[in-house]
C-alpha cells in the first residue's frame, strides 16, 4: 500500500450508474423518490445535472466509461515500460559518448609531448556536450564531462561569431505603440480638462481636491488618474509641498594616538528576571587602548547618571580631546553637552541608523555578551553590578585583545606594552636561536603595537585632497 492509499476520494460515477438511476427514479412513485436519493447518497441537484446532459444528447457526459482494473494497470505498466526504455537509451548514449570523450582526451595528451592546448581541447569537447546535451541536457552534459556551462556557452557564441552568424541573447523585440482605447478622451476633450486643472480656480489644488469638487457642482470630467495622466503628458505633474529635504550627515572621523586621547561611550540593556524589564549599562571606553575606563549599571537611562558617571572618569583618568557616542536621548541631552562644553572637550556623534560610526563601544559588548560566562538574565540590579564587576575587571587586566597586538587594554593604557612585547621579542628570538628549523619562513616577530586608532578613517585619496 502506497504512503497515501488512505487519503479521501471523491465519489465518481459511472455513465451506466446515472442511467439506471435516471431510470429508476422516473420508473417510481412520487412517495418513493426521495427514498431512492436517501439510498443512494444523492441530491435532487445530482438528477437534475444527469438529466440535462441526457437531454442535451451528451451520454458521454454522463461521466467515464467504467474500465477494468487489469486493463487500467496494464495501461500504467507500458507507459513505464516506454519511459524505462527512453531512458535506457539515454544513459546508453551518454556512456557511449563519455567513452569517445575519454579516448580522445587520452590521445591527446599522449600525442603530444608538451601540454595540449585549449583550443584543442575546446574542438574535442564542445562536440562531445553538444551530443550528449541532444539526450539529456546541457547542464548534465557539462557536469558529465567535467566543463562549465559558462565556458561551453562562451565557446559556442564565439563559433557563432566567427561564421558570422547571431549570437548572444536575442535582442528585445519591438513593441509596437500602443492604440488608443476606443473611450478615450478626445483632444478637445483634454484641452478642456487641461484647462481646468491649470485655471485660476484649480491651478493651486490638487487634483483629488479639483475632482471631487466639480462632482459636487454636477460636473464630471474625467476620472482622477486621467487627470493625472494629462498633467504628466505635458510635464505639470510634480511635488509642489514645502516638503523638507535633509541634507547628507557628516561622517564622524576621529583619530587617537595615544591612550586619553578620544573616548566613546554608549548604553546596552542586560536582562531582568522579570520580562520586559531590563537593566541600562552605561560603558565609556578609551578607542586606542581598548581600556574601560568607566562603567554602570542603573534601573533606567538618565542623562544625569550618565553625567556623573563622565564626571568621575575624567577626574580620574584626565579629561580627553574627545569623546564620540550613538544619537540616544542621553548622549545628546543637554546635562552632557554642558559637561563636555565646560570642560573644553569635543563632542561626536554617529549618524542615524549607523551603528559603525561607534565601532569600538558595540565591539565591547559583542565581547562581553558573547562570553560564555554571560547569563541569559540577572536576578538582581545587584547581581548584574556584580558581574560586571568582575568582567570588565578580567577584560582590562586580562583579555588580550587582538587589536592592540595581543595586550591586555591596562598595558597599552598605563604605558607598559612596550616592555612586554620586548620580552616577548627575547622568548621568541630565544625560541628560534635553539631550534630555527622550527620557523621555515622568517624570524619569528611579536606583534606590533597600534599606532592610530580611528573611527571612520578617510581613504588615502580624501587625505591626499585635503592635504
Amino acid at each position: 500500500m502506497g504512503p497515501r492509499a488512505d487519503r479521501p476520494k471523491r465519489r465518481s460515477f459511472t455513465a451506466e450508474y446515472k442511467a439506471g438511476i435516471l431510470a429508476e427514479y422516473d420508473a417510481a412513485d412520487r412517495g418513493e423518490r426521495g427514498a431512492i436519493l436517501r439510498r443512494e447518497g444523492l441530491y435532487s441537484s445530482h438528477l437534475i445535472e444527469w438529466r440535462k446532459a441526457a437531454q442535451a444528447g451528451a451520454t458521454a457526459g454522463l461521466g467515464p466509461v467504467s474500465k477494468d482494473r487489469r486493463d487500467k494497470e496494464i495501461e500504467q505498466l507500458r507507459v513505464r515500460a516506454e519511459k524505462a526504455e527512453a531512458e535506457l537509451a539515454r544513459s546508453r548514449a551518454a556512456l557511449d559518448l563519455m567513452g569517445k570523450a575519454h579516448a580522445l582526451l587520452e590521445t591527446l595528451s599522449e600525442s603530444a609531448e608538451a601540454p595540449t592546448p585549449r583550443p584543442a581541447v575546446e574542438e574535442v569537447i564542445v562536440p562531445l556536450v553538444d551530443q550528449l546535451a541532444g539526450v539529456s541536457s546541457v547542464a548534465t552534459a557539462c557536469a558529465l564531462l567535467g566543463r562549465s556551462r559558462a565556458s561551453h556557452y562562451r565557446a559556442q557564441w564565439e563559433a557563432r561569431r566567427r561564421a558570422g552568424l547571431p549570437f548572444g541573447p536575442e535582442p528585445r523585440r519591438e513593441q509596437p505603440p500602443r492604440p488608443a482605447p476606443s473611450n478615450a478622451l478626445t483632444q478637445l476633450e483634454r484641452q478642456r480638462v487641461l484647462g481646468v486643472l491649470t485655471g485660476p480656480r484649480f491651478a493651486d489644488k490638487a487634483v483629488a481636491q479639483t475632482w471631487a469638487t466639480l462632482l459636487d457642482e454636477g460636473t464630471y470630467l474625467c476620472s482622477m488618474s486621467t487627470m493625472h495622466r494629462v498633467l504628466r503628458e505635458h510635464d505639470l505633474a510634480g511635488e509642489r509641498r514645502r516638503q523638507a529635504t535633509h541634507p547628507p550627515r557628516k561622517k564622524p572621523e576621529l583619530l587617537a594616538t595615544r591612550p586619553g586621547q578620544v573616548w566613546s561611550w554608549d548604553i546596552t540593556k542586560l536582562r531582568s528576571p522579570t520580562r520586559g524589564v531590563y537593566y541600562d549599562l552605561y560603558v565609556v571606553i578609551d578607542i586606542y587602548s581598548r581600556y574601560i575606563v568607566a562603567w554602570t549599571v542603573a534601573a533606567r537611562e538618565d542623562s544625569q547618571i550618565a553625567t556623573a558617571m563622565l564626571e568621575e572618569a575624567m577626574g580620574v583618568h584626565g579629561i580627553p580631546e574627545a569623546i564620540h557616542a550613538d544619537r540616544g536621548t542621553s548622549m545628546t541631552s543637554k546635562p552632557v553637552a554642558q559637561l563636555l562644553l565646560d570642560l573644553g572637550v569635543d563632542r561626536s556623534h554617529s549618524r542615524p541608523h549607523v551603528s559603525n560610526d561607534n565601532p569600538y563601544s558595540e565591539a565591547a559588548f559583542k565581547t562581553l555578551k558573547y562570553a560564555p560566562v554571560f547569563p541569559p538574565n540577572f536576578g538582581s540590579l545587584q547581581d548584574a553590578r556584580a558581574f560586571c564587576e568582575a568582567f570588565f575587571a578580567y577584560y582590562n587586566h586580562e583579555h588580550r585583545h587582538s587589536g592592540i597586538g595581543l595586550h591586555t587594554p591596562a598595558s597599552v593604557h598605563h604605558g607598559t606594552a612596550i616592555q612586554v612585547r620586548a620580552q616577548r621579542q627575547q622568548t621568541l628570538d630565544a625560541a628560534y636561536a635553539a631550534k630555527p628549523e622550527r620557523f621555515t619562513r622568517s624570524r619569528p616577530e611579536a606583534p606590533k603595537l597600534p599606532t592610530a586608532a580611528w573611527i571612520n578613517q578617510p581613504s588615502q585619496e580624501a587625505l591626499i585632497q585635503t592635504a
